[in-house]
């Protein structure tokens, strides 16, 4: 990279915004803002602001349930991504790095450009850049070199993807940065698709650790990385949904607080969803009787139903406490 682009990129810029163009494009939307809303100065070559050790122990700690269910998706993702110069990182809803993958050749380059636990990269402090704008728009999206808005950063490709905790609120962003010149665009949609993937599987894994005791059910059909997915506790009631459940069910928080059926939202699809909720149930009564060595009063204390109750269900679906 040489001095020329550097010279020129912050008069790009603010033509781009002069022209009114910024109504037209998410990326010249995203440079107004960093202008007009943060008053950020596209020239501006100073060092990223970082937290203090105190500061970032506390984002950690803040992070860990989601920290912890992240921990396989990073490592596969930097085993994928790792030999050719990124680094991976995992970030708060601030745009905080609190976890990274980089190899260790790679690390005094990623320092220098602030691609480390505890730098800011908010788009209110460094302006358009992959994991700052991912937050602020909610989406995953690349930021390839001079699309960022400050010129210290358009050596940087950054492909970011936003992640989302167990109630589906915005909790922090997955990105793989790269400072190589020689990044081809077909290369960087492959890493784009592989952050969007890990991203899901972060969110699935998360969720499943919110919800250890409840019994998981996939919404729509099964896909590499689905996050689509809905808790329902043993009177088959919705206890929790990932984001992308929430927008397919339309379900929130009220609605779940409520004691939502299960079967309720899954009607679009009802005879699939009865028969697995049938099967689901039945499985959970063998278990039980199982348990028990097929003693149905204590399969049914085991329950939390009446031994009553416990014998209509067996009949319902075709069971023996012999089973």
């Amino acid at each position: 990279m040489g001095e020329g682009p550097q010279t020129d990129h912050p008069d790009r810029v603010r033509r781009a915004l002069e022209d009114g163009a910024a109504a037209r494009s998410a990326l010249q939307a995203s440079w107004r803002r960093s202008m007009a809303l943060h008053g950020l100065d596209p020239a501006e070559r100073g060092p990223a602001e970082t937290l203090t050790e105190t500061q970032l122990r506390e984002a950690q700690q803040a992070m860990e349930p989601l920290t912890r269910a992240a921990q396989g998706a990073l490592d596969r993702l930097f085993f994928a991504v790792g030999d050719t110069g990124c680094c991976v990182l995992l970030t708060n809803a601030q745009g905080v790095p609190v976890d990274r993958r980089g190899a260790e050749a790679d690390d005094e380059t990623f320092h220098r450009w602030g691609l480390w636990e505890g730098a800011v990269w908010s788009e209110a402090v460094e302006g358009t850049n992959g994991i700052g704008t991912c937050l602020a728009e909610g989406r995953a999206l690349t930021i390839h070199r001079d699309q960022h808005f400050h010129t210290r950063n358009i050596g940087l490709s950054c492909s970011t993807a936003p992640i989302h905790d167990h109630r589906g609120r915005l909790a922090g962003a997955l990105d793989v940065s790269s400072a190589r010149a020689d990044l081809t665009d077909g290369f960087v949609a492959l890493i784009a698709a592989a952050v969007a993937d890990a991203a899901r599987a972060i969110e699935s894994k998360a969720f499943r650790q919110a919800f250890p005791e409840a019994r998981i059910v996939l919404v729509g059909e099964p896909e590499r990385g689905a996050s689509a997915l809905l808790a329902v506790d043993r009177h088959d009631l919705v206890v929790g949904a990932t984001r992308a459940a929430r927008l397919a069910l339309q379900i929130d928080d009220a609605r779940i607080a409520a004691q939502l059926p299960a079967i309720d939202v899954l009607a679009p699809c009802r005879d699939t969803a009865e028969a697995e909720m049938v099967e689901a149930e039945r499985g959970v009564i063998r278990r039980a009787l199982a348990r028990s060595g097929g003693n149905v009063s204590a399969a049914a204390r085991g329950l939390g139903v009446s031994r009553a109750t416990l014998h209509r269900k067996l009949n319902r679906l075709g069971l023996t406490a012999s089973h």
